[in-house]
């Protein structure tokens, strides 16, 4: 399937009860030929109007942080693991991520990304499991199906308590050395 076809496909699904409230299906955004991948749970209201991920304050925290590691929207590809707004931006259900989660598989297949960094518990409790706890658990990379998976405080949890902003930077410096790494 193309990448282009994937797109449609997903703009049109009515898997789940969440479609019934979207304004807009929030696909992903950036380059689709990155070594690697961010993912977040699920849009909130702004990108759900705009139809892109992390466009409100804790996508400007999200755009600075990755500033630091030079890197940003260009060369990188953001996704969520709903493609649409939970009500009252609340945690997706299990049966919602069920249902969107044939699409980001086939985003994160076409990629193919050597490193998948989850933004938030959420996103993390998917690939490293439902006991994957964010406070102890950030910053470390795991292999998960022959990619290097690591987890970082979601953004507007670093809004609410920027005493995470610490840790966070370890965590991006990681990553960064990760990627200069890969490239040799």
């Amino acid at each position: 399937m193309s990448w282009k076809t994937l797109e449609m496909e997903c703009r049109r699904c009515t898997g789940c009860p969440l479609h019934a409230t979207r304004t807009n299906v929030v696909f992903g955004v950036g380059n689709t030929e990155s070594p690697i991948m961010f993912i977040g749970e699920g849009p909130g209201e702004k990108e759900d109007l705009q139809g892109e991920p992390f466009v409100g304050r804790a996508g400007k925290l999200l755009d600075d942080m990755l500033s630091l590691i030079d890197l940003d929207r260009t060369n990188i590809y953001i996704a969520n693991m709903v493609k649409c707004r939970p009500p009252g931006n609340r945690d997706p259900l299990p049966l919602e991520r069920q249902a969107c989660s044939g699409w980001l598989d086939r985003q994160i297949e076409l990629i193919n990304p050597k490193f998948i960094v989850c933004l938030g518990r959420i996103a993390a409790m998917r690939f490293m499991g439902e006991d994957f706890k964010i406070t102890l658990d950030h910053g470390k990379w795991y292999d998960v199906q022959g990619r290097k998976v690591m987890a970082l405080f979601h953004p507007a949890a670093l809004l609410r308590d920027p005493r995470r902003r610490p840790d966070t930077f370890e965590d991006l410096k990681r990553i960064q050395a990760a990627l200069k790494e890969a490239e040799k």
